[in-house]
């Protein structure tokens, strides 16, 4: 099972199908972590039929849940923006939030910047901006691959239009 992971999309709907666009042979389920949820409106237009699942960011006013425990080819993952959960100070109450809910994935957007880390048993996702990236790095989204050997996580660069 695939779960593509996008955040921080800031206004461009145009970004956000594009990544969807490229992963639909591949996904089984997309989510928008928030500063853009909205973004996924025109996907979700396009492609009635995708799992696709998004949570409020700071800069979001719509009426979307603030976190998400999901639970996908037999593993819970725990969604968020972050922003909550200080995340740009670091991980230490992202992690308890996530091992609290039993989690074996935390995802979290808010800084902009790529983030892949593993600890105490909990793998640690930030998928970058897809349009903003404070890294100097390329314009990203994420990726889970949950495989009976195991959980992987990757970033990988948004594709050129």
């Amino acid at each position: 099972m695939r779960v593509v992971v996008i955040s921080d999309s800031h206004g461009s709907s145009r970004i956000v199908t594009r990544i969807v666009e490229e992963n639909l042979d591949r996904a089984d389920m997309f989510i928008h972590l928030g500063d853009g949820a909205d973004d996924v409106n025109e996907v979700l237009a396009k492609y009635p039929d995708i799992k696709l699942l998004r949570i409020k960011g700071n800069c979001d006013w719509q009426d979307h849940p603030r976190r998400l425990v999901i639970e996908a080819g037999g593993v819970k993952i725990f969604a968020c923006h972050g922003d909550l959960h200080g995340v740009r100070s670091g991980i230490d109450r992202l992690y308890y939030a996530a091992k609290e809910a039993q989690c074996s994935v935390a995802l979290f957007g808010h800084t902009h910047c790529r983030f892949e880390h593993y600890e105490d048993g909990i793998y640690f996702l930030n998928p970058g901006s897809c349009t903003r990236p404070h890294d100097g790095k390329e314009p990203s989204y994420g990726f889970i691959d949950i495989l009976p050997s195991g959980i992987m996580t990757g970033i990988a660069d948004v594709p050129e239009l």
